[in-house]
């Protein structure tokens, strides 16, 4: 079994919705529209880009997948167009204007161009799911006694992560809806759908005949898999 490499987040965009101006201003990316809206969030480093994906429904749910990124205040992104949600000791929920949760840490200092540092996933069996990704990246998952089970970048899982992690947070409900947040990786389809993914559906390619593949993970979290670069 090959080992899965990161390859990119990807946002859902609704009708109506306009989030790229913002997640570009608020993760420290730059919007590029030369494909036409909503455009496509790129970033200096492999692994940074945030392709935004026109899709014909709106929000309808929480998200299930969302963003940490750091902030020197909150003013920064309320005055992009961002909401509060809920107040916590060390970090406060927000919403983009298209209504989608995220969670801003204020920091001291200079901080980075690039402000995102993790990936949250909600999970009914956050160890079982988290295990699960982190065989795929070819690491161990960690918890370290907290109820949240994690993938540290730091263990080398994808070169190409630019953020801390990816966190794995125990809800009580299960999935429901397409997740409006995803990520792609490098990979073999083959390779997931053994260790118990869901094939969902194939995009044929150009120069190939299968452009990438949409599986879904046993907690039914979708992702793309795209041939090794």
């Amino acid at each position: 079994m090959s080992t899965a490499r990161f390859k990119e987040m990807c946002f859902d965009v609704g009708p109506g919705e306009d989030v790229g101006a913002f997640w570009a201003a608020a993760a420290g990316l730059a919007l590029d529209l030369e494909g036409g809206a909503p455009g496509d969030l790129l970033g200096s480093e492999e692994g940074m880009g945030i392709a935004l994906c026109p899709v014909p429904e709106s929000k309808s749910v929480k998200n299930r997948v969302h963003l940490d990124i750091s902030v020197a205040n909150l003013d920064e992104v309320t005055s992009l167009g961002a909401s509060r949600i809920a107040e916590h000791e060390h970090w406060t929920v927000m919403a983009d204007p298209a209504g989608n949760e995220f969670c801003a840490f204020v920091r001291e200092g200079e901080l980075p161009a690039y402000r995102i540092f993790e990936v949250v996933v909600d999970a009914v069996d956050a160890e079982a799911i988290a295990g699960w990704w982190a065989e795929r990246f070819g690491v161990a998952a960690n918890n370290k006694g907290q109820p949240w089970w994690w993938i540290d970048a730091v263990d080398g899982f994808a070169t190409s992560v630019p953020w801390w992690g990816m966190v794995f947070n125990p809800v009580p409900e299960p999935k429901t809806v397409k997740n409006r947040l995803h990520w792609d990786v490098y990979g073999d389809p083959q390779d997931f759908l053994d260790a118990g993914a869901t094939l969902l559906w194939e995009v044929p390619g150009r120069t190939r005949p299968i452009a990438w593949t949409t599986l879904a993970d046993p907690e039914g979290n979708e992702f793309c898999v795209f041939p090794h670069a």
